[in-house]
């Protein structure tokens, strides 16, 4: 309970600073204070009206160069779970079988790896394989 206490006052304060400045990128926080940012905003699944005001912001500063398209990739991929659309880059795991991650369904399944690529991420056989590992889950 009081995790969930502290997620909510997290997610409180990150809509507060992108009502008052956007998206809180490297300009305003630093490379560190945007991912935290983006940690903050891809785990409130319970607020998904805040996942996708997150999202617009977020993939603004992107667009300007002031926040990663990695994070980008991973809020996609998580507001597109959290309302049902297939995800784009691979990146939610919805169960582990034989020792590797499955995704979530992933529209157009063999250019993956392409899109992943795009955004600075490994190829999925790669991430599946090692999503287990500690620092690994998005």
């Amino acid at each position: 309970m009081e995790g969930q206490r502290v997620d909510v006052a997290n997610t409180a304060g990150l809509r507060e600073i992108i009502s008052q400045h956007g998206w809180p990128g490297r300009s305003l926080v630093g490379e560190d204070g945007s991912h935290h940012a983006w940690l903050i905003a891809q785990h409130a699944d319970r607020q998904l009206d805040f996942q996708r005001e997150a999202l617009e912001a977020l993939a603004d500063a992107v667009s300007r160069g002031d926040a990663a398209q990695r994070d980008l990739a991973y809020l996609t991929d998580r507001v597109r779970m959290n309302e049902g659309p297939e995800q784009v880059f691979g990146t939610q795991i919805a169960e582990v079988k034989d020792g590797n991650g499955v995704p979530w369904p992933v529209e157009d399944p063999a250019k993956l790896d392409a899109r992943r690529a795009a955004v600075g991420l490994p190829p999925f056989e790669e991430y599946s394989r090692d999503w287990l590992s500690p620092g690994r889950r998005g």
